[in-house]
């Protein structure tokens, strides 16, 4: 219950500033320097993938999509990314995956408040 608890109070905080943030890479995005949003846009990318297509918080869309290339959702994804960049989604991939095994080796996405010791 205070995992929960917590959770929600948090994205009360977050998402008021996820909306600014994302107007904020559209407008700097759009009119200033695109190394300034590159994190931001990162961070998007990996939002997205952990919310809508139920991957790690820590992994691109492109990346978790090589890993399920046999999906139709991960097949889209792979071959829309292939127009703007060849192998993108296996790169991404082979970039990410040791951040993957890691994170899963040392359990550090086990859930953390409210876990009793």
């Amino acid at each position: 219950m205070k995992e929960k608890l917590a959770g929600t109070l948090l994205l009360c905080a977050l998402v008021p500033l996820m909306v600014v943030g994302y107007l904020l890479i559209v407008v700097v995005g759009t009119f200033g320097k695109v190394s300034r949003v590159r994190q931001g846009v990162r961070a998007l990318d990996h939002f997205v993938n952990a919310t809508l297509f139920n991957g790690y918080a820590w992994e691109s869309v492109s990346s978790h999509a090589w890993r399920e290339k046999d999906k139709k959702w991960a097949k889209i994804v792979i071959k829309l990314t292939d127009f703007f960049q060849k192998d993108h989604c296996k790169r991404a991939n082979s970039r990410e995956q040791p951040i993957i095994d890691l994170v899963l080796r040392k359990r550090l996405n086990d859930q953390t408040i409210g876990k009793q010791l």
